[in-house]
């Protein structure tokens, strides 16, 4: 594979990578969860999430840009009003991470799943002579 695919798909690695930090990050705190949850109703302005939540118009601005880095969160000021939305990228990287590790714990529960039942025959099998 030629040096430069290769420091391409790597770059893609550490980008892919780098978002997933700044959404986990995010992701992380109960106010900004609860922005995400908000936002997926409607629309609303900084100060509506700053009243909704019960904070400054200083600290919800700073929840809201740590939305907006991770791409989940975009905003657009008209006039004095700052509006927030979500953002185009929403959770798809996050739920396709996701979803590998569920697809490998439901495998790994579906072969739990199968010795147990095993063992379970086994036992009654040799319990069944043992009575005997």
């Amino acid at each position: 594979m030629p040096a430069l695919v290769v420091r391409y798909k790597l770059n893609q690695m550490v980008q892919y990578a780098r978002q997933l930090d700044a959404s986990f990050g995010a992701l992380s705190d109960v106010t900004r969860r609860g922005v995400l949850e908000r936002l997926g109703r409607a629309d609303a302005s900084i100060t509506d999430l700053a009243d909704a939540f019960d904070m400054t118009l200083t600290g919800m601005k700073k929840h809201v840009g740590v939305l907006e880095e991770a791409g989940l969160v975009t905003t657009e000021k008209v006039g004095r009003v700052r509006t927030c939305k979500l953002g185009p990228r929403r959770l798809e990287d996050v739920a396709a991470w996701l979803e590998t590790y569920r697809q490998l714990w439901d495998a790994r529960f579906d072969a739990l799943d199968e010795l147990v039942e095993e063992l379970t025959r086994e036992e009654k099998t040799h319990g069944s002579k043992k009575r005997k």
